[in-house]
């Protein structure tokens, strides 16, 4: 689990829309900046599901059922899409560029993709009333008050108030950028607070406005979980939250706090994720990779059977 988790998204129809919108998930929390919904460690073990997806991004299922040998052709055919000045080989450079492309790429095709469900009247501003009728429109029959387990009431407390910080202008509607941040706070500086804020409320549990050691392990591994001694990456966290979370060692995370540790300053996730993707590929110690390199650690890039892409090589002329 160690201090990777992360966050956020995705929609397809009106109720998918409002289970989409449910308070989030404890092993979706830290690295906000999302380059995968996969935690990038199981423990100390490194997770190559993370490394797809970041790699790849949304883009999947075609993956799922390829052989080895047809995750390497068409891995041949991106690895020529990142070598950007056809010198034959990829640099760690061009490694980030592909990883930020194929993050900013999620994030404008779920924001187009939301857009068009969510602006009715088609005049290019989304006003909340509109969001929200598309959203939880069906909470209309009381009935639906509390679903499955999820309080849509206190859900639209917290997408207002959200819509709110987003609203840069004031005028009460969205642009599509500020829609843009709406669903994605991660990308603007602005909107920091209202993602420390609602992480806070999610673990949070006696509502003191600050994550105690109970409540930071508590979020991680609930009660209960498994039989028998927690896994040693519990006790991992434990050491992490007393030797760097709490920095000012009340025994407790406030808000600035909560803000270094899930939106930690000077950190590039995406020349993170490139540099240990060198690191995993490079066997010749040159930093940079040639395509035989690549290929055979086709596993690091797509070789699992239950990652996340595909879309990358159909739309090879987008990039």
């Amino acid at each position: 689990m160690s201090s990777g988790l992360c966050k956020l998204y995705f929609i397809l129809t009106v109720f998918v829309l409002a289970i989409s919108a449910k308070p989030m998930d404890s092993k979706n929390r830290v690295k906000v900046e999302k380059l995968s919904d996969k935690e990038h460690y199981n423990g100390e073990e490194h997770n190559l599901d993370y490394d797809h997806e970041a790699f790849l991004g949304e883009e999947a299922r075609e993956f799922d059922e390829l052989s080895p040998e047809e995750s390497r052709e068409r891995l041949g055919i991106i690895f020529e899409k990142i070598d950007k000045d056809s010198d034959g080989f990829v640099t760690e450079e061009e490694l980030k560029e592909w990883v930020q492309y194929t993050q900013n790429r999620y994030i404008m095709d779920d924001v187009n993709r939301q857009w068009v469900i969510h602006d009715e009247d088609k005049d290019n501003l989304l006003s909340w009333q509109e969001y929200k009728k598309t959203t939880y429109g069906f909470m209309e029959d009381e009935d639906f008050a509390d679903v499955e387990g999820y309080d849509y009431k206190q859900m639209i407390v917290r997408d207002e108030k959200r819509w709110a910080k987003a609203d840069v202008d004031g005028d009460n509607a969205l642009s599509k950028q500020e829609f843009t941040h709406f669903l994605h706070p991660e990308e603007a500086d602005h909107m920091k607070e209202i993602i420390v804020d609602e992480t806070i409320e999610d673990i949070d549990k006696d509502g003191d406005g600050m994550i105690s050691l109970e409540e930071y392990i508590g979020d991680l591994y609930p009660e209960g979980e498994d039989d028998g001694e927690p896994p040693e990456w519990v006790k991992t966290e434990r050491e992490q939250f007393s030797r760097f979370r709490d920095q000012d060692q009340d025994g407790k995370m406030n808000k600035r706090e909560v803000q270094d540790w899930i939106l930690p300053q000077d950190y590039d996730h995406a020349a993170a994720e490139a540099k240990h993707l060198m690191y995993e590929s490079d066997e010749d110690k040159d930093d940079k990779l040639t395509k035989e390199e690549v290929l055979a650690k086709y596993d690091v890039f797509v070789g699992s059977q239950a990652t996340d892409f595909g879309e990358a090589l159909i739309r090879h002329d987008e990039f």
